[in-house]
């Protein structure tokens, strides 16, 4: 059966409002870089913010769309790269931001890692878990998942810290440029094995999707959407260099950590994805739900390290990309967990919660180091 309703009118005003907002900025006197904010530059920050996040959710819901039409598991792939490339649109814009924090884009890699393979997950798990009992999935996928998982966040994250070249948790640029290429050497071998080789390993098991398997959307919705998706991406990267303004003296004014950035950065852009995920779970789809959390994780390194590669090797603007002695073990416990959870093929709400607790230790150590 065919799907030939019109999309929501929300995920197509969005999009255009966001794009709207930014050209006509300097006819409406907002300049969210002056300081101290005026009563109108707060009120049209909140109304940009708004419409900023109006727009990633229009993409997420656009991507969704075309995601049921080109089925399992090129669609989790569209969804993940569409949210990706919001996230490294803001980390970009923040970094480049004059006397942003150095270390943004390792917190928000790591922020993501956090929130997807504990947060998410736990949540997800338990969410299944208390419908369902147990949930299935394909052990096959998630050990590929996790093998690039590990490879790619050892080799990024924690190996700078070893290094001789430079001084401190950074990478050379030549160490740089060589960390990028197999990191999207190792994207580019999982995205093959996702999408050609071994597409069976991120299937569905018999007795998931079967509603949508039935209910496609019709080929005027596709279009529609590939288009819209088109537009609501562009709306969010031309906002992205305003949010990371407000983001930069919002967190100062208050006195947060810098790590909160990547965190609140991380959330804004998994938000629709995340509920996507969840409601997959409940539905007894945990596989999907699966590849959307560790599609995103991948997805996430493959894309904002070569982006970092520029930003340090081309503009010259050195980037902090190791992690501390306590995060690094964070990460250790992360995959060793994700390990034992994904290793038998089946879920429980007890390894839900194992990973919501550590997500709530690193929330909590973020403010309480």
């Amino acid at each position: 059966m065919t799907h030939t309703s019109s999309p929501p009118i929300a995920t197509v005003a969005f999009p255009i409002l966001a794009i709207v907002f930014v050209f006509a900025a300097p006819f409406i006197g907002y300049d969210p870089s002056v300081q101290p904010p005026s009563s109108y530059s707060i009120v049209m920050s909140v109304v940009m913010i708004v419409i900023m996040l109006g727009a990633v959710f229009a993409a997420v819901h656009h991507a969704d769309v075309i995601a049921h039409r080109v089925g399992e598991p090129y669609g989790t792939l569209v969804l993940t790269l569409a949210v990706t490339i919001i996230e490294v649109a803001l980390i970009e814009s923040i970094v480049l931001t004059p006397g942003s924090s150095p270390a943004l884009a390792r917190d928000t890699v790591f922020a993501v890692i956090m929130v997807v393979c504990n947060g998410l997950i736990g949540l997800c798990i338990i969410w299944g878990g208390i419908r369902h009992h147990e949930q299935e999935f394909q052990t096959s996928g998630a050990g590929v998942y996790l093998t690039v998982l590990g490879a790619l966040s050892i080799l990024t994250l924690v190996l700078p810290n070893y290094t001789v070249s430079t001084i401190g948790p950074y990478f050379s640029n030549p160490q740089l440029i060589f960390v990028s290429i197999i990191t999207a050497i190792l994207y580019g071998a999982f995205l093959f094995i996702q999408t050609s080789r071994h597409t069976e390993y991120f299937r569905a098991e018999v007795g998931d999707d079967d509603d949508a398997a039935h209910d496609y959307p019709s080929n005027r919705l596709v279009a529609i959407s590939v288009i819209m998706l088109l537009v609501a991406l562009s709306g969010v990267i031309l906002t992205a260099k305003k949010f990371a303004i407000i983001l930069e003296a919002g967190l100062s004014h208050v006195g947060a950590p810098a790590a909160v950035a990547g965190i609140i950065i991380a959330m804004v852009v998994l938000a629709p994805e995340s509920i996507t995920a969840v409601r997959a779970a409940q539905r007894n789809e945990l596989q999907k739900s699966l590849n959307l959390a560790l599609g995103s994780s991948l997805a996430t390194i493959g894309l904002t390290i070569p982006a970092v590669a520029i930003t340090n090797v081309f503009i010259g603007k050195q980037i902090e990309i190791g992690l501390s002695g306590r995060d690094t073990l964070l990460l250790g416990l992360t995959l060793f967990l994700s390990l034992l959870t994904f290793g038998t093929g089946r879920t429980n709400i007890l390894s839900g919660l194992v990973h919501l607790v550590v997500f709530a230790t690193f929330l909590f150590l973020v403010f309480v180091p």
